[in-house]
């Protein structure tokens, strides 16, 4: 139920411009940008006047995602910056002033401020310890600093909000911190509201993605509402990634190429459970298990039956990248005139034939050599394993397996690791939130019912007793559950650079673009508003009250 107060009059499209402290690679900017409200008459959008960001890789995502450029800043005081680099800063390096955040947004006033301060001293995937280091410490500070520079910076004509999004881990970890960002904005005529939400149901994601999320409004040039936003259906992780090509396909880019695991790691993927993780294998009884190799014959190096039906003929040459175009002949006799060495193997306790300047197949003679490569004296040890339930041999001094360490078949696999790692995502339900790590630091595999027809990749796939293929979520497949779009100016997603680890991390640290869009809707629904003198009355809950509560009076008074 809405009831207008004031009659409107405007009926222009009004343009509110928001600049992004510690902006990541865009993420949030893309939902700002993508935002647009028609209400009451009412016509509004953003204009992004640029970011801010310590990572010039990060500022080059921006620019390439959103067309506006990213300025290069470090924001650390002088002593936070020794602190977190333990060293003392170059000749180069100065304190970044209100001069040079007025320069980042082209000398204007942004009506929002959107602030995504760095969160991993804060997080959760950090152990108490060594957040509580001086390095991680100064990292936390940044929020206010940042918060700081931008309140002096814009203090002519102050913004109409501030948004801040972190881990939700910052109400405990950074009470301290949260309660200096609290009262420097209330000093400054802001009513601060503070919550979490989940990305996934307000940006109708395929992941549950928990987030913290401060709002500020300026009760002088904003007195009316910001609603909360609506919940929309989380997708299930499949929704997502069915409607993508499977991984390693050139279409899609380098983003989109499985990461290369060692074997075990393979076969550990494939033994948990979908929706497990690596505490499940303890469960298992290994010895009841086996892998069963199951030819297909249509890829690369396909080695067709002779009794069976061939496979469509093509165009392509036999070998790696094509299909098969090979076949098991069972005839090989001698024909006339044909070189009595092709395919010959010399004994090694005979004279070889005559040594002649052909290869392996028309001529040049190959040999069975009995030698393994190790010299007289050998230590016996060299790449002994030792059986769990067997006496050990003598222990020597040796420090690698391949001069006489001894090595363990170790049935364990038991490791303090923490909930996830090496988590199997299933199909048909949500993700659980995207970080920054591999399969090795959290649930970042997933059970996937589509079996690539040929292996082409030289990734190995197993499939699991549930009968699909449990593997690696590609980062393309990373960004696309965090909503960025896939395909920029035509082409597939490449953020800059050429590193998985780096994409991953700035991926996972990114707001998610749906969920900020969402975010940004109901902003501009209140700027609009606010821009007519006009306000409405909602059954819909309410983010930021307008009404000032007695500990903001306490606080200012």
């Amino acid at each position: 139920m809405v009831a207008k107060i004031r009659n409107i009059k405007s009926t222009e499209t009004k343009a509110f411009t928001v600049m992004h402290f510690f902006c990541g690679s865009g993420g949030g900017a893309l939902g700002f940008q993508g935002a647009t409200e028609e209400y009451a008459g009412l016509k509004g959008s953003y204009r992004t006047l640029g970011g801010i960001d310590v990572n010039p890789r990060c500022c080059e995502d921006f620019k390439y995602l959103t067309g506006v450029k990213a300025t290069c800043l470090d924001l650390f005081d002088r002593r936070d910056y020794i602190d977190f680099h333990g060293k003392e800063p170059g000749t180069e390096w100065h304190e970044v002033g209100i001069k040079e955040i007025l320069e980042a947004s082209n000398g204007e006033y942004p009506n929002v401020v959107f602030l995504s301060p760095p969160c991993k001293g804060l997080t959760g995937l950090l152990s108490e310890e060594k957040a509580n280091t001086k390095k991680y410490q100064a990292l936390n500070r940044l929020v206010v600093r940042g918060l700081f520079l931008s309140l002096e910076a814009y203090k002519k004509n102050p913004p109409d909000l501030y948004l801040m999004e972190n881990v939700p881990r910052i109400k405990t970890r950074g009470k301290s911190l949260l309660h200096t960002v609290k009262g420097l904005l209330r000093s400054y005529g802001y009513s601060v509201d503070d919550r979490d939400h989940d990305c996934g149901e307000i940006g109708g994601l395929g992941q549950h993605r928990k987030r913290y999320l401060l709002i500020a409004r300026n009760q002088s040039k904003m007195p009316n509402f910001v609603y909360i936003p609506p919940k929309q259906r989380v997708k299930a992780i499949g929704e997502i990634l069915d409607k993508l090509p499977l991984p390693d396909e050139p279409i899609a880019g380098p983003m989109h190429r499985l990461p290369k695991l060692q074997w075990k790691t393979w076969v550990r993927l494939a033994l948990i459970p979908a929706g497990g993780d690596w505490r499940d294998l303890e469960k298992i009884a290994h010895e009841s298990y086996w892998l069963e190799h199951i030819p297909r014959g249509s890829g690369s190096h396909g080695v067709q039956e002779w009794n069976e039906p061939g496979n469509t003929v093509t165009s392509k040459r036999g070998g790696s990248g094509s299909t098969a175009s090979n076949v098991s002949d069972p005839r090989l006799k001698e024909r006339a005139g044909r070189h009595p060495g092709v395919y010959r193997v010399v004994k090694f306790d005979e004279p070889s034939p005559c040594v002649t300047g052909t290869r392996f197949g028309s001529g040049s003679p190959a040999i069975s050599d009995p030698r393994t490569g190790f010299k007289e004296g050998t230590h016996k040890a060299i790449y002994r394993v030792i059986r769990w339930d067997k006496e050990s041999n003598t222990v020597t001094g040796a420090y690698r397996p391949n001069n006489g360490a001894l090595s363990i078949s170790d049935p364990r696999f038991k490791c303090s690791s923490r909930d996830g790692t090496m988590g199997v995502l299933r199909f048909n339900e949500p993700a659980k939130c995207v970080t920054s790590g591999d399969i090795h630091s959290c649930s970042a595999a997933i059970a996937d019912p589509r079996i690539p027809k040929d292996n082409e990749s030289g990734v190995f796939v197993i499939i699991s007793t549930d009968g699909t293929w449990h593997r690696p979520l590609t980062t393309w497949e990373l960004a696309a559950l965090q909503g960025f779009p896939l395909w920029v100016r035509g082409k597939p997603l490449n953020l800059s650079g050429s590193s998985d680890a780096s994409w991953r991390e700035r991926i996972g640290n990114a707001v998610p673009p749906p969920a900020a869009k969402a975010i940004a809707k109901v902003v501009l629904r209140g700027l609009l508003l606010a821009s007519e003198n006009a306000w409405e009355l909602s059954n819909e809950a309410i983010w930021v009250s307008p009404k000032v509560d007695w500990n903001e009076v306490r606080l200012m008074s």
